[in-house]
This record gives structure tokens, sequence and C-alpha cells, in this order.
């Protein structure tokens, strides 16, 4: 490759019906840069929050020993592999989710914006402010095609929870643009993955050539074909590598296409029927389909991957599940019942089991997702050396309902921002809100305060 060859950062393959950014490569490193001294100067950071709803099993979250002298406690083992790379924050409170009868809703749609919301069981929703992630995107937004992603694995559910007269829309979203405008999530993978790689027009469906029968990868081929002729081995493999990995998650999208034919065929009267006994009509049409809810969870977490490492977005949401979430977990070993049901344990040991392995599995999720960034080099450092992925619940138990103490993970050194490895217990009731202004911080976002927050978690900070 002659050193005057350049691709521009912002070049992506087209082809008629797809449009697939690209990762960084050795031929977008400016001219009299080494690529050492670019990725050093480079060290594009990104950051991703993962809520879980209905909380943990209180006794078997907690670490045992403080600072770098832990051991990851049983829940938390899955994560084993990335202990040096994690933050495990204890005695962290939202502040402003207290004091409300409700147990859940005011839990929920405020666990980015720690701030109060406006009880109602109407259309007058409101957050209290704009949540971190998308003050973190209109700070950053401009420099990637999305300013920010939303995705989840539940549909946004309406109406009113009678038993607290709140409306259900409280429990289904987390990211707010403004005090009263949530944003909506991506749930189906097919979409996500579309809304990434097909042409896209805000408020208009993807443009789709054959839709799920010709892949994305054939139709830009040509052009990356063209790309390839110019490039040196190095990014040769790079490009292989990140084209592998569409690839890989287009195939197993193709196996899950029949969830849309098989929705399509449910009759009003079943879905009238199943809103009559309070199923979900989503999990019913995964189950009876055979849709796995693993499968699909770790199609949106490569998704998000593809998204962080092709620079499409540096800031996404993830929801597991909405509020109340009643998803029954009886495909794991040793569950019977609804997450929600669990969750409402009284003590009862095996109850208490289960709760256990329910959350398990979504630490395993997680797992997954940083394993898949760990993967992804980026000069010396991972994709996730330059992330910070965070983890959490807006309750501690579900049993009680307790917003204290709550179950918090940082996973990523942020671009060397992050002091990881250490697991930290802070004076009882800290606001949630000093880790958020930290965040703020490492993502080069300049406030002295965000909510309720009363200073930075310097202990976490390189």
């Amino acid at each position: 490759m002659k050193k005057s060859w350049h691709i521009s950062r912002r070049r992506m393959l087209k082809g008629l019906g797809a449009c697939v950014a690209l990762p960084v490569l050795d031929a977008m490193i400016p001219a009299g840069l080494s690529a050492k001294t670019f990725w050093e100067w480079e060290r594009v950071k990104r950051i991703a929050f993962m809520f879980m709803p209905n909380g943990v099993h209180p006794d078997k979250w907690t670490p045992e020993g403080q600072g770098t002298d832990f051991h990851l406690s049983p829940i938390l083992q899955p994560l084993t592999p990335f202990k040096n790379d994690l933050l495990v924050l204890g005695e962290l409170m939202n502040q402003n989710s207290w004091r409300t009868k409700d147990g859940h809703y005011t839990k929920t749609a405020n666990f980015l914006t720690s701030m109060r919301l406006t009880n109602t069981a109407g259309a007058n929703v409101n957050a209290g402010g704009v949540s971190v992630d998308q003050i973190i995107a209109n700070q950053i937004g401009d420099q990637t095609l999305f300013p920010s992603l939303q995705y989840g694995v539940d549909r946004v559910r309406s109406g009113v929870d009678l038993a607290v007269n709140l409306t259900r829309l409280y429990g289904s979203a987390i990211s707010w643009k403004s005090p009263t405008q949530p944003i909506a999530k991506e749930i189906n993978p097919r979409m996500a993955f579309d809304r990434l790689f097909r042409p896209f027009v805000p408020g208009k469906p993807p443009i789709k050539e054959n839709p799920h029968k010709k892949s994305v990868l054939d139709l830009v081929m040509q052009d990356a074909k063209s790309l390839q002729k110019g490039m040196g081995v190095g990014d040769q493999n790079k490009l292989a590598e990140y084209l592998d990995a569409v690839r890989s998650v287009e195939r197993r999208l193709d196996n899950q296409d029949s969830l849309k034919d098989f929705e399509a065929q449910i009759t009003p009267d079943v879905k009238k029927e199943l809103v009559r006994l309070d199923q979900r009509i989503d999990e019913y049409v995964d189950q009876t389909a055979g849709i796995d809810i693993t499968e699909r969870v770790r199609l949106m977490f490569d998704i998000m991957a593809l998204a962080f490492w092709s620079d499409a977005t540096r800031v996404t949401t993830f929801m597991f599940g909405n509020s109340v979430s009643s998803r029954n977990f009886s495909f794991l070993d040793g569950v019977s019942g609804s997450h929600h049901g669990v969750s409402h344990h009284k003590n009862d040991p095996r109850l208490m089991s289960q709760y256990e392995i329910i959350t398990r599995w979504h630490i395993e999720q997680y797992g997954y997702f940083l394993s898949r960034l760990a993967s992804i080099k980026e000069g010396d450092h991972s994709l996730l050396d330059n992330s910070m992925v965070m983890f959490g619940s807006g309750l501690r138990d579900g049993n009680r309902h307790s917003p204290h103490n709550l179950p918090i993970v940082v996973a990523g050194k942020g671009g060397g921002t992050l002091a990881t490895g250490q697991h930290l217990t802070f004076a009882e009731d800290t606001p949630l809100a000093n880790l958020y202004l930290t965040m703020l911080h490492g993502m080069d976002v300049s406030t002295e305060r965000f909510a309720d927050s009363e200073r930075v978690l310097h202990e976490i900070v390189c």
C-alpha cells in the first residue's frame, strides 16, 4: 500500500439497499502519524447503560473484601474473567426514587435521570430531567451516524397500573430526550440490525431490497472488493474480521425471522384473551415460535458491539425487561416462575434460590457483552478498555422494593479514565448521581453537577 493512499474516517461500504459503516483501519490514520501514536491520541470512548428490573438476591450480590482485594460473590462469578476491569459499587441510592407508594415505576423511569417523577396516570409524563445518556449524546452525538441507540427486549406497555395508579409507560423507558419525551427502544434484533446497515431516514422504515433474503454484505461486496485492492494485509484482515462478525449476526437473525411471520398469524381473539389473562403477547410469541430469549439478548449485544466497533454510535442503553417484568424464567434449571413473582420471595428459601439463578443469568449476559468488547482490538487496547458499561437495577431487593444500596457494576476503563479492579462501599445512601457525574466527566462532558449529585467519585478515577 502506498503511504499516500488514505481512506476517509467516514468511508462506508455502499450498495443498493445497504450501507455498512467501517471500523477504523490503518489506512484511515492521518499521514505522518504512527499507528501507536494515533491510537494513544484517538482512544474514542463509548458508554452503555444496562437496566435490569426487579432487583437482586440481596445476600448473594456483595463481594467479600474492599478495594483491589476482593472476591466476587456467587451472583457475580460469571464476571471473573473481567475482575480487573470491574468496579462493584456499594451503598449508592437514587434519592429521588424514594418516599413513594409505588414499588417499581418510580425507580425505573428515573434510573438515568436521578430526578423525581411526576405522579400521573395520564399522558403528562415527566421524568424530572434529561437522562445522563442523552446529555452525553447531545455533547458528542454529532460525531457519529447515530447520536445514541436504545435497545431492549420488552415492548412498551400502555395503560395504567391500577394497583399504584401510574402510567405503565414509566416502566418501559429509561432514556429521556427531554423531561417529557421518553425515547422508544428497539426490541426486534432484525430491525436493530437493519437500522445499522441499511439506508435509514428518521421517521421512515429502512429501505430494503429483498428483505431477509439478500445479505447486506452481498449488496456491498462490489464496493468492498474495490476498497480492498488498495489495502495492506493488516487492514484486509481487520476488514475481513469485521465483515465476518456482521455476517455471523445476519445468519443468526435468519434463524429467528419466523417470529415476525408467526406474530402476524395471531388472531385478535387470541390477543384479547392474552390481555384478559394479563399474559405478555411478546413472550407468548417467543415461547410458541420457539424463540430463545438468551439468543435474542445476545443478538442485541452483538449488534451493540458492531455499533461501537464501527463508531456508528458511542452511546447506548439496554433494558433487560420493563419494570414489573413478568417474563417467565422457567427455561432456567431450578426456576419455575416469573422474574417479578420470584422477586417477591418473602424470604422463602426456595424462591430466594430462584431469584439468585435469575440474577446470575442477567450477569452472564452482561459478561457476554463484555467479552465481545474485549475481543475487539483498537491499537494496544480493546474496545472494552475504551468503554464504560454500567449494569444496575433501580431496586436492591424486589421483595422490599428497596432502592438503598443499589446493585451497580461498571466495566471498562473508559479510555483510561477509570481505576477498575475494585469493590468500593461508599457512605450510606450516596447519590447514584455522583456516579453519573463521574461518568459524564469520563466522557469529556464538562458539568459541575448532575441531578442531585454532590461530588465526583474520585475513588474510581485514574
